[in-house]
């Protein structure tokens, strides 16, 4: 299968992804912001549908509103109690616009579809280092934040007391959470970014307690998840964002009951 040079480009791809969703998504699940994350995806769509419909293309449309969208979920609601009002309320008014450009969509099924559940089959080359400068981005940003970010998750009153922001962290984060979205819904599509951003977080955070471990095996565990998807969807015929969520519902399921038989 490496012969062709559509599924070298998908499985760089899914590395690139799976590099970005397991490092951003370890924080995510450890902020407990997991709904946030879910919530990005939905928003990007209206996004790249109204990119689409102004002629731009729809990744750009997908960026840009997703990281606004993560900005304003951070802006609105930093303490646990208020996050789920706020993420709800951006997530009602951002599908209620997709739905609308959605209805002037008519003529880019294909496109649509592609959108929702993902096709990283279909990545060339420009996409390919378009994708590689986000994930470094993303890298970069998190490199910057993770010390002050990991204070203010395990410790806010203590990081508050001693000056951090907590709104402004909340806000970078969710905006960097928002280009890990852009990058993921190459791959799985808006429908299921969950299951990269989250899935292989969430497992990690059940296997490990120390944070260095628990981070690297986050990205490995994206890592493992995308490229195995990748190969079983050419051997199988089936999409690569099916195999994808099977691996990463099932790797999380191991992991509740690895834990479960360490309680």
């Amino acid at each position: 299968m490496f012969a062709y040079d559509f599924m070298q480009n998908a499985f760089a791809a899914a590395a690139i992804v799976a590099l970005a969703c397991g490092a951003v998504g370890y924080f995510l699940v450890l902020r407990q912001q997991s709904f946030a994350g879910h919530a990005l995806g939905h928003v990007g769509f209206a996004g790249a549908t109204g990119a689409v419909l102004a002629g731009v293309s729809p990744f750009w449309g997908l960026m840009a509103v997703t990281v606004a969208g993560g900005a304003l979920m951070g802006a609105l609601g930093e303490r646990l109690a208020e996050r789920d009002v706020a993420v709800g309320m951006v997530l009602a008014v951002a599908l209620g616009f997709g739905v609308l450009f959605l209805n002037f969509f008519t003529s880019g099924a294909g496109q649509a579809n592609a959108l929702l559940f993902g096709n990283v089959l279909g990545v060339d080359a420009a996409t390919l280092w378009r994708m590689a400068g986000c994930c470094g981005v993303c890298l970069a940003a998190l490199g910057l934040m993770a010390r002050k970010l990991l204070f203010a998750t395990l410790g806010p009153e203590l990081a508050e007391a001693q000056g951090a922001d907590l709104r402004l962290l909340s806000i970078l984060f969710l905006a960097l959470a928002g280009v890990a979205v852009a990058e993921a819904v190459q791959v799985v599509g808006v429908l299921l970014v969950f299951t990269l951003l989250v899935g292989p977080a969430a497992a990690a955070l059940r296997l490990c307690t120390r944070v260095g471990t628990g981070f690297s095996l986050s990205i490995a565990l994206a890592g493992a998840q995308a490229l195995v998807g990748v190969a079983l969807a050419y051997v199988t015929d089936w999409p690569s964002s099916f195999w994808i969520s099977a691996l990463s519902g099932g790797c999380y399921l191991g992991a509740v009951a690895v834990s479960a038989r360490r309680a």
